[in-house]
């Protein structure tokens, strides 16, 4: 294992102590690219930061590499690379200084550091601009910057605390294949996201946190699956549903239809899990029809579905 958090609690004192991290427990593999999924607030950046040596833990012990991050964090920094959720880029060095300096900090030779940089420029499309300043760059350079310098020095494990935040789709996209490139120089990547798509396409395990605990661990796919449905109609109806009455009369009628694995009520209606979509259509619409259905949504489990079946809210509340 090349990440490993042993109990690890985060209490912030004060009049009212504020629990970040209350008992994680988590191993990554090396070569892996795992994912904490979880909404602003749930305890993903303060875990990063503990890992990373930014911030101590109230209880709890984290290793990387084998390296106690605590009882050495100078040693255990050798082999970490963070790009954190803002631009840390320096502002007064060009974008090959960036990564350059970089090199020398960690102990390279000039001309190490040299070849080094140039390396990494070819790597992440950057040579062109390799005398740009970071205010000239795009939120998507930047970040393709940032995660250059961070693996400038070859570390084991690599840290990404929220990196689309902020991003378009297209820089969103460019970033993505950078962070799956790094597969291919044995690097181990933790990441923290609260979009869903990002954990759903990088991530060969994710592990969904909220109010600083993991709530469940497993690949993308596995989470999905364990929804036991691999169709969710969404009902809206003209009515808002209410405690009793109509609506429980409704989740009763929908429950008994065949195909059907699951309903629950919702703010603005129902929910309806099924095993597929194979002629179940007309069936809901036919008796969702009394009831008020005002409109009606198909869409597939993603692992947002997951974390609402999970904690009856959607992931960025």
């Amino acid at each position: 294992m090349i990440v490993q958090i042993e109990g690890l609690r985060k209490v912030y004192p004060g009049k009212q102590s504020v629990v970040a991290v209350d008992g994680i427990d988590l191993m990554v593999n090396a070569g892996e690219l795992y994912g904490l999924l979880g909404p602003n607030g749930a305890g993903k950046t303060t875990t990063i930061s503990i890992c990373t040596t930014r911030a101590l833990p109230t209880t709890g012990r984290v290793r990387i590499a084998g390296v106690d991050v605590v009882a050495s964090p100078a040693l255990a920094r050798r082999s970490i690379g963070v790009v954190p959720q803002y631009n840390t880029l320096d502002r007064s060095c060009t974008v090959a200084e960036n990564i350059h300096f970089h090199c020398l900090y960690f102990g390279f030779s000039a001309e190490a550091a040299r070849v080094r940089t140039a390396e990494l420029l070819e790597q992440f499309h950057l040579t062109e601009r390799a005398s740009a300043q970071p205010a000239q760059l795009s939120g998507g350079l930047a970040q393709r910057v940032q995660i250059a310098r961070a693996i400038a020095h070859r570390p084991k494990v690599l840290f990404l605390d929220e990196p689309s935040a902020g991003l378009d789709p297209q820089s969103r996209i460019a970033m993505w294949d950078a962070v799956r490139g790094l597969r291919h120089e044995g690097i181990t990547v933790v990441l923290t996201t609260h979009y869903m798509e990002e954990a759903d396409e990088l991530c060969d395990r994710v592990a969904i946190i909220d109010h600083g605990r993991i709530l469940v661990e497993d690949s993308p796919a596995a989470l999905k699956n364990s929804i036991g449905a691999g169709t969710i109609y969404e009902l809206e109806l003209k009515t808002p549903p209410s405690d009793g009455g109509a609506t429980d009369a409704l989740i009763c009628e929908v429950g008994a239809l065949q195909g059907v694995t699951g309903v629950e009520r919702t703010a603005t209606g129902v929910r309806v899990y099924a095993q597929s979509a194979d002629g179940l259509l007309p069936e809901i619409v036919r008796t969702a029809h009394p009831f008020g259905l005002r409109d009606l949504a198909i869409t597939e489990p993603t692992l947002e579905t997951v974390f609402i079946r999970l904690t009856g809210r959607d992931l960025r509340e």
